[in-house]
């Protein structure tokens, strides 16, 4: 690690929607020197912009005779797009960013636990069955230029302004109203997630500060009873909180995780995305998180701007939590 960058010159691959567009935004209020490269479809960046198309094998021609003293790459599920950027962008530091998902085991919860077998292609929205494979295999095309000093961040479930997924901010959106609101009884389960806004400081951060190795990047676990119980406090609504079985839920063919007709943030059967990871290094690294009233309260203000009454990605409706409880 070397000393801080004060002020850095910085590409943001993406930066026109959620994390991408945190990390720019973040970078531009510490004073940076910010560019974004992106094609620009998901809206404007914080900072100037470069339009171009990673699909093109050679889209990084807009880059060519460009150096950056670091790059933060946020690409989703593309194995071609991280490894042309690392061969044809010069930089003195890169950040790729990464999931929980390239787990496949869980054992310690650390980051030498077992990963997937990389997979060497593109992926779409209609082969994430080998996200977390392509995620791997990114990695270590960000390892095999930059070594040890490559910042691979797994994140887990990121939440916040700008999410698309609807699933945190459906929690206290739900709870802030009234009536019999459906939760998984699974009061124990673990739930860990990172706000956006803080997951992108912390990538800023570590640019500057030039730090390397691999992270899991979330917040600490905190029970579903408990989350669900401290969200319901901190938006004080009128909703009384009913449990249901786990199995019923199944039987009911309710969701999990995600989805139209789903209950966010439940991961039934032990599934390795509701692992407790060891996120400790991270937090010794500089990752701060807000707590989950302000979190709750941050993503009701941004619900209640969206619409509560709009349809939604995730969650619920009244009309099946009234064919739920009317079932069980």
């Amino acid at each position: 690690m070397t000393a801080s960058i004060d002020d850095m010159r910085l590409l943001v691959l993406g930066g026109t929607a959620f994390l991408g567009r945190a990390i720019a935004a973040a970078a531009v209020r510490r004073g940076h020197d910010v560019t974004c490269a992106a094609r620009g479809s998901s809206g404007d960046a914080p900072a100037p912009l470069i339009k171009l198309d990673r699909d093109d094998p050679d889209g990084l021609a807009p880059l060519r005779g460009e150096r950056f003293d670091a790059v933060v790459d946020v690409a989703k599920i593309s194995y071609p797009h991280v490894r042309r950027a690392v061969d044809e962008i010069e930089a003195g530091h890169w950040t790729f960013v990464s999931s929980i998902s390239a787990y496949e085991q869980f054992r310690t919860g650390g980051v030498d636990d077992p990963v997937f077998d990389p997979v060497y292609e593109q992926g779409t929205a209609q082969t994430m069955d080998s996200y977390g494979a392509i995620k791997v295999a990114s990695e270590n095309a960000v390892r095999d230029v930059y070594g040890e000093n490559a910042f691979i961040v797994r994140a887990g479930l990121i939440t916040g302004r700008g999410d698309v997924s609807d699933r945190f901010g459906y929690w206290p959106a739900r709870l802030s109203g009234d009536g019999q609101a459906v939760v998984p009884d699974a009061p124990d389960q673990a739930t860990h997630h990172v706000d956006v806004e803080d997951l992108a400081a912390w990538v800023v951060g570590g640019a500057e500060r030039r730090v390397g190795g691999t992270f899991n990047a979330s917040g600490l676990p905190v029970p579903l009873g408990e989350l669900l119980a401290r969200i319901k406090a901190a938006v004080g609504g009128d909703a009384e909180i009913v449990p249901v079985g786990e199995q019923q839920l199944i039987d009911l063919e309710v969701g999990w995780w995600s989805g139209p007709r789903s209950l966010p943030l439940w991961i039934p059967n032990g599934h390795i995305i509701g692992a407790n990871w060891d996120v400790r290094p991270a937090i010794d690294a500089g990752l701060k998180f807000r707590s989950v009233e302000e979190a709750a309260l941050s993503a009701l203000e941004h619900e209640r701007e969206l619409g509560l009454a709009r349809p939604r990605k995730a969650g619920l409706t009244r009309g099946e939590e009234a064919h739920i409880l009317g079932a069980v």
